[in-house]
């Protein structure tokens, strides 16, 4: 458990659960995704679970595995712990608790959507999948690879089962790049679905814009605040979109599965959160603070395990080799246990 704590928090006090993908640490998600610069910047805390080699040989949370995504169990039940204690250590709002995460991280960001929704406000999945589609690897290939269509009501009944809460459910921002091949881009609209279903929304978008050049969908609730969104990244391969956010500036460094696309993700998941507003002007904020590195989780928790072995290089959007698209996909979504 690492977290990131800035001197100057803003009120009520926020916390963003962070998941990395599959052969990635927590710090090196981080520097990449941007996360702490905007947590330092906008005065939020942070919290990023690290997988260790001893639960996943490829450092995946185990996002299918019946026994780390049901509430109370496993690593499940080991983030809502870090969670409480974050809550508890730092004073946070029980109502400003977000998450996000990419791939087997934003497989494991709908798990805990579904198991622990009374905790989270808002949710952000980035290249991920829907909670409960799968619990062993057949099921978990069948769903990367072709995302087969599911009906909404089953989708919404798969997390209305997960626990006995019943409302009001978490917002959240599905994110994905048409072009990946290691997660069938299919996933976002049943991610989509899941939660159209649960917020009792209309499936036909409320609104359809450009943002950064690219297309977003956007469904909201009766006092007219946004429950769902869907951003689709014009052929971008498997990993987390990067780039200049609303205020010029840049938060994360390109590298794997982090691929610059002209817009940053991780601006507009915050923003979608609520976050960025503390500063009402940002673009006359410190710019020096916002662009300097991040700083890389310097407050520990829990003592780091040992260096990671460095992760694989970034999928490429173009070529084709079905055997090395596989052994990328079985990679990324932590199949191999």
């Amino acid at each position: 458990m690492f977290a990131f704590v800035p001197a100057q928090l803003q009120k009520p006090r926020a916390l963003v659960v962070v998941l990395h993908g599959c052969g990635q640490t927590a710090a090196a998600y981080d520097l990449g995704a941007g996360w702490s610069t905007l947590a330092r910047h906008y005065g939020f805390a942070l919290l990023m679970p690290e997988q260790q080699r001893i639960n996943n040989a490829n450092t995946c949370f185990n996002w299918f595995s019946p026994e780390d995504t049901a509430r109370g169990s496993g690593e499940a039940h080991s983030i809502r712990e870090m969670i409480a204690h974050m809550a508890g250590a730092h004073r946070i709002d029980p109502r400003q608790v977000f998450i996000t995460g990419l791939s087997a991280g934003g497989g494991m960001t709908s798990v805990m959507l579904a198991t622990y929704p009374e905790v989270f406000a808002a949710g952000a999945v980035i290249a991920g999948l829907p909670y409960g589609i799968a619990s062993n690897l057949r099921e978990a290939l069948d769903g990367m690879f072709h995302s087969p269509a599911r009906p909404a009501r089953e989708l919404g009944d798969l997390v209305r089962n997960a626990s006995d809460y019943r409302g009001p459910w978490p917002k959240i921002s599905v994110w994905h790049g048409s072009a990946d091949r290691t997660v069938n881009p299919g996933n976002a609209n049943e991610i989509v679905k899941q939660w159209l279903d649960l917020h009792d929304l209309p499936e036909a978008p409320m609104a359809e814009t450009n943002v950064d050049g690219y297309p977003r969908q956007a469904w909201w609730g009766k006092d007219g605040e946004t429950l769902v969104e869907s951003y689709a990244i014009t052929d971008m391969a498997h990993g987390t979109p990067l780039g200049l956010a609303d205020n010029d500036q840049r938060y994360g460094v390109e590298g794997a599965f982090l691929i610059e696309a002209g817009i940053s993700s991780s601006y507009h998941i915050a923003k979608f959160f609520g976050l960025t507003d503390w500063i009402a002007d940002a673009a006359k904020a410190d710019t020096k603070s916002a662009l300097s590195p991040a700083p890389h989780l310097a407050r520990s928790i829990r003592a780091a395990v040992s260096e990671q072995q460095a992760a694989p290089k970034r999928e490429e959007s173009r070529g084709f080799d079905l055997g090395q698209i596989i052994t990328r996909a079985l990679t990324a979504a932590g199949l191999m246990k």
